[in-house]
């Protein structure tokens, strides 16, 4: 298929693919600390309303996949960056731990059965026949450079009504603080919703990308593809990796003793990796075997894993800190860049992208569900002490060798071609 999609179709597609999960997850990761403070939460119960999330993101994906292959991916997505922002409003009011519980679930239906598939599948429309890893490797470059510009604009609103004295600064103060940062990012958000309703148009015909109807034949057509299970575990895998982010400026908080604007600083670096990571990955991808990288990026987070699990990473070594955390970015955002990206190598047809999208979704974004409060039982088992972050990047380790394994059949299946 001919690529005919303008640039800034890909670029509108890149500001809506991360502001809408600014609320949910951007936020709450590079102020880890700050977030279970003013929301008076621990590390596992905090686990649980994304767990919520995750469950209901579970029930969205096989039904919000064939959604996306009915109807137009503009709309769908502005709807959904719309009703994120509209749960933001209720979020900065600093709900109970239920009503945080049942926001969590509300973000889950808008930010994955309104818009996961549609923006995979527009995605793909962009990539054409020949630039797939460009496509997707530019996407969440593009998403991780929106991320970590977010995460910035954040530290500084946050500092700024923080104050100079961080370590002294009252609970409500905090809180204070924090709701500025929301409110900014709702408006945000809202706005970005509208330039998607107004001008992300692909300029193609849209009946050649959507089907009238999804019946059990195309459902069942798309699960007798093989790559589409490979997808299932590979994803599952690179994900819990990318879950691990959430803990890296709490990592910097109390394993290297940073105060909450360093950490969130941290996390902000963190957030620029992503960017780094996937724009290099997307230039340079497509002209090599995207299944060998593919595999590569597996290779990465092993290695980080191990760095961090063994323990050898304390206040004293803050150059392995900084080169460990690069090594475990490189390797879960190459894989965030390429794991969508190889459908097409797998042989999965375009006008029913939404519906795989859908199905491998259902089994792959399951750690939504499980990563976060595993992490926080982890954490709390040692709370504090460096060992419940050692356990972590065990898992992480544990998940990217599995992750590998099926990475490396993936390629021997379909990389060679």
């Amino acid at each position: 298929m001919e690529k005919k999609s303008p640039w800034y179709y890909l670029a509108l597609l890149i500001l809506a693919g991360e502001a809408v999960f600014i609320l949910p997850f951007v936020l709450p990761r590079i102020f880890r600390s700050t977030v279970l403070d003013v929301f008076e939460l621990d590390n596992y119960t905090w686990g649980l309303c994304t767990s919520l999330y995750g469950i209901i993101a579970l029930i969205s994906y096989p039904f919000g996949g064939p959604l996306a292959d009915k109807f137009p991916p503009r709309k769908l997505i502005a709807i959904a960056l719309w009703m994120t922002a509209l749960g933001g409003v209720f979020f900065v009011t600093y709900p109970s731990f239920e009503q945080l519980r049942v926001l969590y679930g509300f973000w889950g239906f808008t930010t994955i059965f309104l818009f996961w598939a549609p923006m995979i599948k527009a995605t793909r429309v962009w990539g054409g026949d020949t630039s797939q890893g460009r496509a997707f490797g530019m996407l969440d470059g593009g998403r991780g450079l929106v991320g970590a510009l977010f995460g910035l604009m954040g530290v500084l609103i946050f500092s700024f009504f923080l104050g100079e004295e961080v370590d002294a600064s009252s609970l409500e103060k905090r809180r204070e603080a924090f709701q500025y940062v929301v409110y900014t990012s709702c408006i945000i958000i809202g706005l970005v919703g509208l330039l998607v309703w107004l001008f992300m148009k692909s300029g193609m015909d849209e009946s050649k990308i959507l089907v009238e109807r999804i019946s059990k034949k195309e459902i069942g057509q798309v699960l007798r593809i093989p790559s589409v299970w490979l997808l299932m575990i590979i994803i599952l895998c690179a994900y819990v990796g990318y879950k691990i982010t959430d803990v890296i400026s709490q990592y910097a908080n109390e394993v290297m003793l940073y105060d909450e604007v360093k950490a969130a600083q941290t996390g902000t670096f963190f957030q620029f990796l992503r960017p780094t990571t996937g724009i290099l990955v997307g230039l340079l991808v497509d002209r090599f075997r995207i299944t060998l990288w593919l595999v590569y990026s597996f290779g990465a987070c092993i290695l980080g894993g191990i760095l961090f699990g063994s323990g050898i990473i304390d206040p004293s070594t803050t150059a392995l800190f900084f080169v460990s955390v690069v090594i475990v970015a490189a390797g879960v955002y190459a894989a965030r860049a390429l794991y969508f990206g190889v459908m097409k190598k797998g042989k999965i047809p375009l006008m029913l992208t939404g519906t795989a999208v859908g199905l491998i979704s259902l089994v792959g974004y399951t750690p939504d569900i499980f990563a976060s409060p595993a992490f926080g039982m982890l954490l709390d088992a040692h709370k504090g002490e460096e060992l419940g972050h050692q356990n972590v990047f065990w898992m992480l380790t544990a998940f990217s060798f599995v992750g590998g394994v099926a990475a490396v059949i993936y390629h021997r299946m379909y990389g060679r071609t």
